[in-house]
């Protein structure tokens, strides 16, 4: 009995020991799971888990995946959660790797074919630091080695490889591989060439300071960046710039009709009562992310912004349908085929001559209101210091580089936005220099020529015979002047005078100008009469700095009988002036950056900081 008694007690503690090793597998189980859940890019693979036990399995075989895309694991099998996140994903990246797929394997024997594929995954997961192998180490020699699964196949066959990697075949269905028809692909090759790319977005994402969105229901317009990021990469940069914000509210507060871009904190807006489809919402995003790339807000220079908005709508719709990206949305849109080829510069110019055809037009932003924006402090992208706009510029310049050396062949991209972003990455003309490059356009250096004037010197052989001298023909240059009107009104800043008149001096003693008529304006006109280079630079007392009228400056000088009838004149202001000015000669106005006159210049104009 009493050893009955021992027998039986000895019988319910295995019985425990059993029950406690078998939750102890099931929870390394249910752990190996969560680690293969929580990757980033392996947990978007497709296939269907399904847990089974050793009745089923057997003994000796922890996982099996079968040409269907079924994924069977032995809940009786002990492993370590790191090697069931290990067994599961294998399973699941021989469906992604097309192993099952009858143009892989052709002719192939199915046990080495298992063993090679085994192998290159093993080498895959070694590689990317995953988990931890069930089996042997996964190298078998192959190690450090680029060989894809039909080389390794091949050196197995000269070597006797007859097993499977792990020990066994975890691979069921191979006599009989997956054939496609003419169109179709492998859908878990599909689905793992989305993760890899959507988990690679992420990533920069996430190294460029921006928050990681996994978890977040996305929606159309977010979806549709996501194709940028993923598939176009001459956008793809800027798309990975702006955040995507769909929020009615916030787009009935910014009056926003269908889409607008904020520059300055790098958001993009999107109306979802628009109701656009996938297609269109491509559109309108490439539409604002080049609007951001080409820095459009900056090039408007003065100019009336909604009426530069819509120049720019023009070029860039019209490159966007030639490139047919996306599909255009219905309605009016800002499309003309007469204005192609144009560049924005052009075609706000023929609106100016027709400004009443122009005017009632919509952007996407609605009647009257640009669809760019953002005056603000411009956002930096992560820790180094790089502004939104240097990124913008950088990141579309690249991916013209990229479109170029043939990295994805996709499309056809028009020669006028080539040049655009080309120019992107070509540095700015510094203001004084295109105000150098005027002086030397109205006066050119004086030509050295022979003259008999002041003899230089005389042979010994034929002392009586004068030579002439190589010199500048002082009657050239006695006639070079222009004119300087300079708005003295309260707005303009002494360090703003300063600088304009300094930058002037220094010109005009390099190109032998001797004196330049200069006036002050505000009220009224001061005349100032002929100064040297030398005075204009030194103490010059600047008189007025009242209101400002500009036009009785022009006029004094235009009618003084002293100024030469082909004199060019130089203008300095703000901006802030009289509604209509009138000159007939050669002229160039001298603006303060950031600032706009209130009338269409006919001379040039160079905007100094």
């Amino acid at each position: 009995m009493g050893k009955k008694g021992k027998k039986s007690g000895q019988g319910k503690g295995n019985q425990k020991e059993g029950s406690r090793k078998k939750d102890i597998t099931l929870e390394n189980l249910e752990a190996g799971y969560g680690i293969y859940k929580k990757h980033p890019l392996f947990s978007r693979l497709q296939g269907q888990i399904l847990v089974r036990d050793k009745r089923t399995m057997g003994k000796k075989i922890p996982y099996l995946v079968n040409r269907n895309g079924e994924i069977y694991l032995n809940q009786d099998y002990f492993l370590s959660p790191k090697q069931w996140a290990y067994g599961i994903v294998h399973c699941l990246l021989h469906l992604a790797f097309g192993h099952f797929d009858a143009e892989k394997m052709e002719g192939c024997d199915i046990r080495v074919w298992n063993q090679a594929c085994d192998i290159y995954i093993g080498k895959f997961l070694t590689d990317v630091k995953f988990g931890e192998p069930t089996a042997r180490s996964g190298d078998d020699g192959f190690s450090g080695r680029k060989m894809d699964e039909r080389e390794i196949y091949e050196e197995l066959l000269l070597s006797g490889g007859t097993e499977g990697d792990n020990g066994f075949m975890d691979m069921v269905g191979l006599e009989r591989p997956v054939i496609y028809d003419k169109n179709g692909k492998n859908p878990y090759a599909l689905t793992f060439a989305y993760a890899l790319a959507d988990s690679a977005s992420e990533a920069v994402s996430v190294a460029g300071g921006h928050e990681k969105r996994r978890g977040h229901l996305m929606g159309k317009a977010e979806h549709a960046a996501q194709w940028f990021l993923n598939h176009y990469p001459l956008l793809g940069g800027l798309a990975s710039a702006f955040h995507i914000i769909e929020d009615y509210r916030i787009c009935e507060r910014k009056e926003i009709q269908v889409a607008a871009v904020d520059v300055a904190l790098g958001e993009i807006y999107i109306n979802p009562t628009a109701n656009l489809t996938e297609e269109e919402l491509k559109f309108v995003l490439a539409h604002e992310y080049l609007h951001a790339g080409l820095q459009h807000q900056e090039r408007c220079r003065g100019r009336n912004p909604y009426l530069w908005n819509v120049a720019c709508d023009y070029v860039i719709n019209g490159w966007l349908s030639d490139m047919r990206s996306g599909e255009m949305p219905k309605g009016e849109i800002l499309y003309d085929e007469s204005l192609k080829n144009l560049s924005a510069e052009e075609i706000y110019d023929r609106i100016l001559a027709d400004i009443r055809k122009y005017e009632r037009l919509d952007t996407f932003r609605g009647y009257g209101k640009g669809d760019f924006f953002g005056d603000g402090k411009r956002k930096q992208m992560g820790e180094d210091g790089v502004t939104l706009d240097e990124f913008c510029k950088s990141a579309l310049s690249q991916g013209l580089a990229y479109h170029e050396r043939g990295g994805t062949g996709r499309g056809f991209i028009p020669a006028g936005l080539i040049e655009e972003i080309r120019a992107l990455s070509m540095p700015p003309i510094p203001w004084d220099v295109e105000l150098a490059r005027w002086f030397d356009e109205q006066f050119p250096y004086p030509e050295k020529k022979r003259t008999y004037a002041k003899p230089s010197r005389r042979q010994g052989a034929t002392p009586d015979i004068p030579r002439p001298r190589y010199g500048e023909d002082e009657a050239f240059t006695q006639g070079r002047t222009f004119g300087v009107v300079t708005d003295t009104s309260g707005s303009m800043s002494v360090e703003m005078i300063g600088k304009a008149l300094g930058s002037i001096a220094s010109y005009a003693a390099g190109r032998e100008v001797p004196f330049a008529r200069v006036v002050f304006c505000d009220a009224a006109a001061y005349d100032a009469g002929y100064l040297s280079p030398e005075e204009i630079a030194g103490r010059v007392e600047v008189k007025g700095r009242g209101g400002t009228r500009l036009q009785p400056g022009v006029d004094l000088l235009e009618n003084a009988k002293d100024f030469p009838k082909d004199g060019p004149i130089l203008i300095i202001t703000d901006g802030e002036i009289e509604d209509r000015m009138v000159v007939h000669r050669e002229h160039a106005f001298l603006l303060l950056k950031g600032k706009r006159l209130p009338f269409k210049a006919r001379g040039k104009v160079f905007q100094f900081s």
